[in-house]
């Protein structure tokens, strides 16, 4: 067991929300499941399985991840950032163990490793599709950044490590639901193009505290070279980029699903809300 404190944000994670407790083992000193609002069984499930149950509301990820950090009362040495769809590998907890000990009082503050993504009951292997994030820092040493999608941990100093294995990321809902929850992602993204246009228009686009080169390359190519094509236009060229250069179709059906949905239909999505933003007056020109 590591001086680690698990924070898992949930709302109606009935599905997934067993599996990710129980993979966790005994890794995490304490477990922390902040539910905002659940409808089903979330919040019972948790308990059972011996996690504590805070409830508050929601306005984004980074504002709840962050109020947790502030408010739970943390004495762990680490905190581990994880989502009710993610799931732990017994080679990651071991490995993870391992280099949180290792590193307890030295200057490395985080770990960052990378995800095995599945949708619709398939991995998917190409195409850019799996997830990599910081999953562990000091308590005290990072922070949610403070923007409403695509979230990244910054540490306040030090360096970070890369861990070998890597974590599951399998959300066991269905396809309609996956859909709802792009429709409320689109909206968080349409938002914070207006925040960062302005950001790297005054050359504040400094990531440094997200401690992973890739990480900070992904997001300055993503405003920098994709949002500088025309919208509609611009979803395409990801698609084709991802599905076909970098080999998504590899995947099969569900991979060409996937790709469809998230380059194709999703970055349409997010130029439409865009527009309409413009259109309003919400977003400036």
């Amino acid at each position: 067991m590591a001086s680690l404190t698990a924070i898992i944000l949930t709302k109606d994670e009935e599905k997934n929300i067993e599996s990710c407790i129980r993979a966790l083992g005994t890794l995490p000193e304490r477990i922390c499941v902040v539910d905002s609002g659940s409808r089903d069984s979330t919040r019972e499930m948790a308990r059972t399985l011996g996690a504590e149950v805070i409830e508050h509301p929601f306005y984004d990820y980074a504002t709840q991840f962050n109020w947790a950090l502030e408010n739970l009362g943390i004495t762990t040495k680490w905190v581990l950032r994880v989502d009710a769809d993610e799931y732990y590998t017994p080679e990651l907890c071991a490995e993870l163990e391992t280099l949180l000990g290792a590193h307890a009082d030295d200057d490395v503050n985080g770990v960052i490793t990378e995800s095995h993504f599945y949708f619709m009951g398939r991995r998917i292997d190409h195409g850019g599709a799996k997830k990599r994030k910081i999953v562990a820092f000091k308590y005290g040493h990072g922070f949610i950044e403070k923007r409403r999608m695509d979230e990244h941990t910054i540490l306040t100093d030090g360096r970070a490590v890369e861990a070998k294995h890597r974590f599951t990321h399998r959300d066991y809902k269905d396809l309609g639901t996956w859909i709802a929850k792009m429709n409320g992602y689109a909206d968080r993204e349409a938002d914070d193009y207006f925040v960062d246009r302005e950001r790297f228009a005054r050359g504040e686009n400094d990531l440094r505290g997200v401690g992973d080169e890739k990480l900070i390359a992904t997001r300055r190519k993503k405003f920098l070279i994709y949002y500088r094509f025309p919208k509609f236009v611009r979803p395409w060229l990801l698609f084709i980029y991802n599905y076909v250069i970098r080999l998504g179709f590899l995947d099969g059906k569900q991979g060409f699903v996937y790709h469809w949905m998230y380059q194709r239909w999703y970055r349409t999505l997010v130029d439409a809300k865009i527009m309409e933003r413009e259109r309003e007056g919400r977003g400036g020109r």
